[in-house]
């Protein structure tokens, strides 16, 4: 599975160990590494893109009410 993008690797391991982590606490399972980075590669592939496009439409959102703030203090001419 080749993921959209990639992560550093202190990055990758703290999220492997993460799941993992979750896995144990609220499933009462265990995750073997393996397991935990092929659950990593499926997010970054299926579920990621849609965070990031959620986020540039937020951003683009954001940065359009900011510009009519800008234009709501432009001096009438005369």
């Amino acid at each position: 599975m080749q993921t959209p993008f990639s992560l550093p690797k202190e990055k990758r391991d703290e999220m492997i160990i993460a799941i993992q982590d979750y896995f144990a606490a609220e499933r009462q399972e265990e995750l073997g590494n393996l397991e935990a980075e092929f659950l990593l590669d499926f997010f970054m592939v299926e579920l990621a893109p849609f965070f990031y496009n959620q986020g540039v439409k937020d951003a683009h959102q954001f940065l359009s009410e900011k510009l009519e703030d800008v234009f709501e203090i432009e001096k009438v001419e005369k």
